[in-house]
């Protein structure tokens, strides 16, 4: 029986938030040894902001069966946990938000106008990709409306494009090069892109390290320094979740985060990873 558009989401929620979990334990020092050792660390393991905000994308696409920037707005801000790591943009954003403030002038705020090109909008975004499943024109598309809520700047919108597009054909297991060919013919032309244009010609080197050397690992929580190293790590590893976690957890970085991202387009962790992950919240089932 062929999957449901939410349940193709749900199952892509699952898997970006034991990303998230999992990769969050690695900045914990005491877990360091089992990181190094490729060990997992005692659970359960708590997820962050990435889950959360998955989570009102996966609520809002199962309301509406596609996004409402509105809604999606409204449930980022009702549901927004400040203990779960937000960064202080999108933490000012959402309270406001909640405040009754618009946000579509708060969301363009930073940068002179253009917005955050943070990671945010490319974390959060694989359940889009899934629910569109087989139609990545569809997913970039919707992919966009849901980074502009948080994410205008045009950089973090390719990002979530790319995200969403390749997690819209993760499930046909394409070849590396061919998946990325795909992924690039969607996202817009910019420093994303060009990124994204690297991570295709590092596809025959095998080392994380040397590959975060050129794309970048997520340090600087920008979508140009994050997504290109993850679609790197996902086109190596697409039918391999914890081979995929692991290459992408060893270049260090913004752990959690990119290895959400992977996690959510690679999809089907393993059974014992799921178990020692944090249930995903009551309100978005």
């Amino acid at each position: 029986m062929t999957a449901s558009a939410a349940e193709r989401s749900h199952s892509a929620l699952l898997a970006l938030s034991v990303g998230d979990a999992l990769g969050s334990q690695f900045f914990v020092p005491e877990n360091r040894p089992a990181y190094e050792a490729r060990m997992l660390p005692p659970g359960p393991w708590q997820w962050t902001d990435d889950t959360e905000m998955a989570a009102s994308i996966h609520l809002v696409l199962c309301e509406h069966g596609a996004i409402d920037q509105d809604a999606l707005a409204a449930s980022f801000a009702e549901h927004h946990d400040f203990d779960r790591g937000y960064g202080p943009s999108t933490g000012r954003l959402l309270r406001l938000v909640r405040e009754g403030g618009d946000w579509r002038t708060l969301a363009r705020e930073p940068f002179d106008g253009m917005g955050s090109w943070g990671n945010g909008a490319a974390m959060r975004v694989a359940p889009v990709g899934a629910w569109f499943a087989g139609d990545p024109s569809e997913a970039a598309r919707q992919a966009a409306l849901s980074a502009e809520v948080t994410h205008p700047h045009p950089e973090a919108v390719a990002g979530a494009i790319a995200v969403a597009v390749a997690a819209s054909i993760a499930p046909g297991k394409p070849s590396p090069g061919a998946f990325l060919d795909e992924v690039l013919e969607r996202t817009p032309q910019g420093t994303v892109c060009r990124g994204i244009t690297e991570a295709r010609k590092l596809l025959t080197i095998g080392d994380p390290a040397t590959a975060a050397a050129v794309l970048g690992n997520g340090r600087q929580v920008a979508a140009h320094d994050t997504v290109p190293f993850t679609l790197w790590a996902a086109a190596r590893h697409l039918d391999d979740y914890e081979r995929a976690f692991w290459t992408t957890a060893a270049a260090g970085g913004d752990i959690d985060t990119t290895c959400a991202i992977v996690g959510g387009i690679v999809g089907h962790p393993p059974a014992a990873w799921l178990s020692g992950t944090e249930p995903l919240p009551r309100w978005c089932s």
